[in-house]
């Protein structure tokens, strides 16, 4: 049960001596409960009601003098109360305002309710449910409710929510109703700030303005900067993949810039998709270019592959080695074709080298058997030579040398590395003759100079070789080591003939 009601069953329980001769108050004829800030301009429901109903008589304030009263001082404004249905973007609620309303009204004897503003006392009602405090409470809760809209206006137009010109026409028509609301309390104070609210609600709304331009400046610059980060992207990267992941990434971001208008919007996002789309033409034309570089490079190889195919069966050991070397060189000039591919043609080409090579290698091995099989029969034709006895017998000793050097001359190469060491050998022998020989003549003969020519001829053509060998060359190789072969033979067949002499 209500403070009013509880009133009005105390009143009828123990009627006052200015209520017994009157109709009495039933409790059904309590007052209701304090109305929402939105019923707070509707008609007082403690009003009289018309003769013959059930509810107790009032007075209508037309049919009372209200009392002049020296005007009070101005409340301070009461703090902002909650709104009761705040919207999301609402800023932080008011408290409810408290006032006390025995400082702005009053209620007579007769149950008028009055309430006092700088033109003086003005009656907004009558209170006859319970005892005079009541009915100040009630109408206060009138006023109380007034000053929290009035304290949710303000907060909303401080915070920039909401329109400024609806919350303007708000504070409008507060300010017009509030000195004649049926409420008590501070109305002058309370109509005073709902006017100052109309003549701050344009530079408040201009303030608006302001930050939403602000802040539509701020994502404005946003998509400016990344659509000039997608221009450069489209001029200069050439980090494919990179600078694709970042595109995406922009758009992505861009999604999450709000607040722009539509026309700007469109052309901001006219320029990123003109950057990217020069990117993937730039792109494009890149790896089209790149695929025909690989096809190129692909046929290059492929001919290159046909040619050591036709060399791979070759015997011109020497011609055809430098071949394969210049196809190699060729070969590591031409671009790589892709990982997959380049290896695949590598296997091809290397295989073709491989049989001309391997066929090379077991030629050698031949060669070399039959260089120590000749090895072996010079070494014994040494050794018959080397038996050789001039001082018992000249004459036979030197026909047995000349028929050991024609057989000697007449075995082909043997391993390089001992031809010299076989060479010295038989000069050994024939030195030995021809020291005997001289030795029964009164002078000794010069050397022929023609031995001499030669000697010199072979020891110049194995410093080429050695020269060739430590440049790693394969072709001076082969050519120096001909050319020597060649001067020891003609060095052997000057110092046969100038030892026949």
């Amino acid at each position: 049960m209500s403070s009013t009601e509880n009133a009005a069953s105390t009143s009828q329980q123990d009627p006052t001596p200015e209520t017994a001769g009157s109709e009495a108050v039933t409790p059904e004829a309590g007052t209701a409960a304090a109305p929402s800030p939105g019923d707070a301009t509707l008609a007082d429901p403690a009003a009289g009601s018309p003769e013959g109903s059930d509810q107790p008589d009032v007075v209508p304030p037309e049919a009372t003098t209200p009392e002049v009263v020296a005007p009070l001082p101005e409340a301070p404004a009461p703090a902002p109360a909650a709104a009761a249905t705040p919207a999301p973007t609402t800023p932080e609620q008011p408290a409810a305002p408290s006032s006390d309303p025995s400082e702005w009204g009053r209620v007579d004897e007769e149950g008028t309710v009055y309430v006092r503003t700088a033109d003086g006392e003005r009656a907004v009602g009558s209170w006859q449910a319970g005892a005079p405090a009541e009915g100040l409470a009630h109408y206060a809760r009138r006023y109380d409710d007034l000053a929290t809209e009035v304290s949710l206006l303000e907060a909303r137009l401080k915070a920039h929510t909401g329109n400024p010109s609806e919350i303007k026409a708000k504070a409008q028509a507060l300010a017009e109703s509030i000195p004649t609301a049926t409420a008590v309390g501070d109305l002058d104070g309370l109509a005073a700030r709902a006017r100052a609210m109309v003549e701050t609600a344009d530079s408040a709304a201009a303030e608006s303005r302001a930050e939403k331009a602000a802040a539509r400046a701020a994502q404005v610059a946003r998509k400016e900067a990344l659509a000039a980060e997608a221009e450069q992207i489209a001029a200069e990267s050439t980090s494919w993949k990179a600078a694709g992941d970042r595109l995406k990434a922009i758009v992505e971001e861009w999604k999450t810039i709000r607040g722009i208008d539509r026309k700007t919007d469109e052309a901001l996002w006219s320029r990123f998709a003109a950057a990217r789309d020069a990117f993937g033409r730039r792109r494009g034309a890149h790896f089209a270019a790149l695929d025909a570089q690989r096809g190129e490079a692909r046929a290059a190889k492929q001919e290159l592959i046909a040619e050591a195919q036709r060399l791979s069966t070759s015997t011109d050991w020497g011609a055809t080695s430098a071949a394969m070397r210049s196809l190699m060189d060729r070969w590591k000039a031409v671009p790589r074709t892709g990982r997959d591919g380049d290896d695949d043609l590598w296997k091809q080409f290397r295989a073709a080298q491989d049989v001309f090579f391997t066929a090379r290698s077991e030629q050698d091995k031949a060669r070399n058997a039959e260089q120590v099989a000749n090895q072996q029969a010079k070494e014994e034709i040494l050794a018959e030579a080397e038996k050789l006895d001039p001082s018992t017998d000249l004459r036979g000793a030197q026909n047995a040398l000349r028929k050991l050097q024609e057989r000697y001359d007449a075995i082909g190469h043997v391993p390089r590395g001992v031809m010299r060491q076989l060479e010295d050998r038989m000069q050994a022998v024939e030195q030995r003759v021809r020291g005997a020989v001289d030795s029964t003549r009164a002078r000794v003969a010069p050397e022929n100079p023609m031995v001499t020519s030669m000697r010199q001829a072979v020891s110049k053509a194995e410093e080429q070789l050695a020269k060739a060998e430590s440049a790693g060359d394969a072709r001076r190789i082969e050519q120096a080591r001909a050319n020597l072969e060649t001067r020891r033979e003609w060095l052997a067949e000057a110092e046969r003939a100038a030892s026949r002499r």
